[in-house]
């Protein structure tokens, strides 16, 4: 059975929510929605949520980059993907991808890479590419800075 809380006890619910930690937009309505609200009261509390900074998609577009970048080490690609999933704007999303420093980027690529290459030291040359690049597409990096990873890792005697 589920429960249906008033606008106002939803509020509460919610503002704890989002204190919490940084929601995006949609995963605060579904929220909302779960607690018994109608489309009308949803749309009410979520303006009084980015009134009051609770909501900041900007920011959580920021935090989510920031944090998936360097804990997970997420290539630009999925990270866009998972916020595209989130309803994300596409400028948000962007500005916050910016934030990612390239020499991070790169630094972080290549030792993705050089860790996987050495973890593949039964594989000839060939397979050892092909499985280090599928690798790093699922991670999200780009094909053609792949490409410059994996060449670095190659010794001259092996090309």
């Amino acid at each position: 059975m589920k429960i249906s809380l008033t606008p106002e006890q939803a509020f509460q619910k919610i503002k704890q929510y989002c204190a919490y930690q940084e929601r995006s937009h949609q995963a605060t309505k579904e929220k909302l929605f779960s607690m018994g609200l109608y489309k009308k009261d949803v749309d009410i509390l979520l303006s009084q949520l980015i009134e009051e900074n609770y909501l900041n998609e900007q920011r959580y577009a920021l935090r989510f980059v920031g944090g998936h970048f360097r804990i997970k080490k997420w290539g630009k690609i999925k990270i866009t993907a998972a916020l595209k999933q989130q309803r994300v704007s596409s400028y948000n999303i962007q500005k916050a991808l910016d934030e990612i420093d390239q020499n991070d980027y790169l630094t972080c690529l290549q030792q993705l890479a050089s860790v996987k290459w050495n973890t593949l030291k039964k594989e000839t040359t060939l397979n050892k590419k092909v499985k280090a690049t599928n690798y790093l597409l699922q991670k999200g990096y780009e094909s053609n800075l792949i490409r410059t990873a994996i060449l670095k890792l190659q010794a001259p005697n092996e090309t």
